[in-house]
């Protein structure tokens, strides 16, 4: 698996990603999510998500994902693996990538309709994806 470009980050408490490159004319623009990183994708997948819903509750053991948010907002939780502490809330809004490494208790909110993006690293297929997952009850 790769890991992101920038290792030292911690993102547990600041899961936010730049934005890469964005090219505008007057047809529209195009904006680079995670091209600069060069990770290999091995997962592209849409979720819609409902007012209310939670979703994750859990880690990875070597997976990681890339989540960018086309429309609503997230409340992300997060805090290292096996901790007591209270998770940290990070609110992901429209048009925002946020990165999530292995090993990272996680835990997302939806406090209106979402949808957005996941790039990840490993196979979405049931079988790869539940073998890697460890699932917690972080909220």
């Amino acid at each position: 698996m790769i890991k992101h470009i920038n290792s030292s980050q911690n993102w547990m408490t600041n899961p936010i990603v730049n934005l890469g490159d964005q090219f505008k004319d007057d047809r529209g623009s195009i904006t680079s999510l995670i091209s600069l990183m060069d990770p290999s994708i091995g997962s592209v997948v849409i979720i819609e998500s409902k007012k209310g819903a939670v979703r994750a509750n859990h880690y990875h053991k070597k997976d990681w994902h890339y989540c960018y948010v086309l429309s609503g907002k997230i409340d992300y939780y997060a805090r290292e693996v096996n901790s007591n502490e209270e998770p940290i809330k990070t609110t992901v809004c429209s048009n925002q990538l946020f990165y999530t490494p292995s090993l990272l208790e996680h835990a997302m909110y939806f406090p209106e309709d979402c949808v957005f993006l996941t790039f990840g690293g490993g196979s979405r297929t049931q079988e790869d994806y539940e073998s890697d997952l460890v699932r917690v009850k972080l909220i």
